[in-house]
């Protein structure tokens, strides 16, 4: 699959992963349809794709609202008249115990951005993706295959993602439109410093040594772009992902202990 000139609507685009993610299809040629929910940052990132080759507008979006989902895919119609690629990439995150958590809010914040957001921005996009035979994407995570402690209204919405992506590429079977869920790891973007803590606030700072296990943005964006290129349906990005899956049918315990090391916090005297 060639970019140049293709519409590319792309959530989560102000920073990390969708921001480079946008910047690289910039770079080849693509039409690209931004979304996110800050607006300087985004317009931001519209100047740099312009800068590097690319078309580019920026809508700004809060996908957790189903008239924002609507909105931004009538703008990307209005622009370019079709849309090639949905890449929904949008996400937020939390690191705390569930029975620390004070604040329940936080779990229908993370499933209305991680999960219903992409639920609406697919509705919306479907037509033209079926009139283009086009690819829809998901970004979601390792945590949508396995459990991570600390995580578990994250990778109840992950999994969420997961579910809907595997049954939409079953139902779409005949229409040329491809379904691919891409699984990453750890990565270093700013999900975890954001991510809400057992109050409801963001926590500031990452609860994990970022220097060990933790993947480049930019090498990440390679992956992505990879496996888009090749309309892939699924692609899992480390050794101990690809692993997982077997090994849990295997030595469950063990993926247990592997899950709860993942995600060990820092030491007490480097405390979050």
């Amino acid at each position: 699959m060639s970019f140049t000139g293709k519409t590319v609507v792309l959530t989560g685009a102000s920073a990390g992963i969708g921001r480079s993610l946008a910047i690289s299809l910039a770079q080849q040629g693509a039409n690209l349809v931004l979304a996110a929910r800050q607006p300087d940052a985004l317009a931001e990132v519209v100047d740099t794709c312009v800068t590097a080759g690319g078309k580019a507008i920026a809508v700004p979006t809060d996908v957790a609202k189903r008239e924002a989902c609507q909105h931004l895919i009538e703008r990307a119609i209005a622009a370019f008249g079709q849309i090639d690629v949905l890449i929904n990439n949008a996400g937020i995150s939390m690191v705390a115990p569930f029975d620390q958590v004070a604040d329940l809010s936080i779990f229908e914040q993370i499933m209305q951005v991680n999960y219903l957001g992409a639920v609406y921005c697919t509705h919306f996009a479907l037509p033209h993706l079926k009139a283009s035979r086009g690819l829809l994407v998901a970004i979601s995570s390792l945590c949508g295959k396995t459990a991570v402690p600390t995580r578990s209204g994250y990778v109840a919405s992950k999994h969420a993602m997961q579910g809907f992506f595997d049954t939409l590429r079953i139902e779409l079977q005949g229409t040329g439109i491809d379904v691919l869920v891409i699984s990453p790891g750890f990565v270093a973007t700013d999900i975890r410093q954001r991510a809400f803590g057992a109050d409801g606030k963001a926590l500031g700072k990452s609860p994990r040594d970022e220097s060990q296990g933790t993947m480049s943005v930019d090498e990440c964006v390679r992956h992505i772009l990879r496996a888009m290129k090749r309309r892939k349906r699924e692609h899992l990005m480390t050794l101990k992902g690809k692993v997982i899956p077997w090994a849990k049918l295997i030595v469950p315990q063990w993926v247990d202990r592997i899950a709860a090391y993942a995600a060990r916090t820092k030491p007490s005297s480097n405390p979050k």
